[in-house]
C-alpha cells in the first residue's frame, strides 16, 4: 500500500509550520519540518565555528549530525541529543540556514534524511521544495503564502510578545531578501508545483487554512 504524503510549501513566515503540525496531529500522521533540518545544520555549523563559505566542512557536519523531531503541541528538535528548539527561530539561525541551503552538496546529503520520514500511516512534509524536489509524487500538494508585509507583521508581533526588540521595516526587508534568495537559487529554488493548490493566507486565520487543507485530504 502506498504511503500518503501531503506537501506544504511556501515562503518563510506563511504559517506552514503551524498548519502542517496541526494537520499532522489531526490525521495522526508523521511530520517533517524540512526548514528545521536546515536550521539545525546552521546551528551545528555555527556551534562548531565552521565558516559559511567552507563547503567541505559544512558537508561533513551535515553527514555527522543526529537529529530527532518530537511533534507535540510544539515541535521539539534535538541535535546530537541537545534540545535546540529555542535557537531555531533566531534571525542568525535563519540567515545562516538560508546560506547553507543554497549549497547543492549539502542538499544532496540532507535529501535522503528527509525521504526517510515517509512512513505509515502518512506524512505531512513542510518546506520550500517538498512538492517539487523531495516528494514530487505526493498525492496532495499545497503552496501556502502571504504577502511580505503580512509575514513581517506576524513576525514582528511574535518577537514583541516574547519581549524581543524588533524593527518592522527591517523585518520586511529581510523577508523580501530571503524570498529573493530562495526563489533565485540554482538548486531546488522555491517554486510552486504545477499540481499544487495555491492558498494565500494574508486575510485568513490559521484555523481557516487548517480546515481547507484537512478538507483536501478528506
Amino acid at each position: 500500500m502506498a504511503i500518503p504524503v501531503l506537501t506544504i510549501d511556501g515562503p518563510s513566515g506563511a504559517g506552514k509550520g503551524t498548519v502542517s503540525r496541526a494537520v499532522a496531529k489531526r490525521l495522526g500522521w508523521h511530520y517533517l519540518d524540512s526548514g528545521s533540518i536546515y536550521r539545525s545544520l546552521a546551528i551545528a555549523v555555527l556551534k562548531q565555528k565552521v565558516e559559511l563559505t567552507d563547503v567541505p566542512e559544512i558537508v561533513k557536519v551535515a553527514q555527522s549530525m543526529a537529529l530527532e523531531f518530537e511533534c507535540n503541541d510544539e515541535l521539539v528538535v534535538k541535535l546530537d541529543g541537545e534540545d535546540i528548539t529555542s535557537q531555531l527561530g533566531l534571525e542568525s539561525t535563519g540567515n545562516a540556514a538560508s546560506i547553507v541551503a543554497v549549497l547543492p552538496e549539502v542538499r544532496s546529503v540532507l535529501l535522503q534524511k528527509q525521504k526517510d520520514f515517509k512512513k505509515m500511516p502518512g506524512l505531512v512534509a513542510d518546506g520550500r521544495d517538498m512538492g517539487t524536489v523531495v516528494f514530487p509524487d505526493a498525492e496532495i500538494k499545497v503552496f501556502l503564502t502571504a504577502s511580505a508585509a503580512e509575514r513581517a507583521q506576524r513576525r514582528y508581533k511574535q518577537l514583541i510578545e516574547k519581549g524581543i526588540d524588533a524593527n518592522l521595516a527591517l523585518l520586511t526587508n529581510e523577508i523580501e531578501e530571503r524570498d529573493r534568495r530562495d526563489t533565485e537559487r540554482k538548486t531546488a529554488p522555491l517554486s510552486m508545483a504545477s499540481d499544487a493548490l495555491y492558498i494565500d493566507s494574508s486575510n485568513m486565520t490559521i484555523d481557516e487554512v487548517i480546515e481547507e487543507v484537512v478538507n483536501l485530504i478528506r
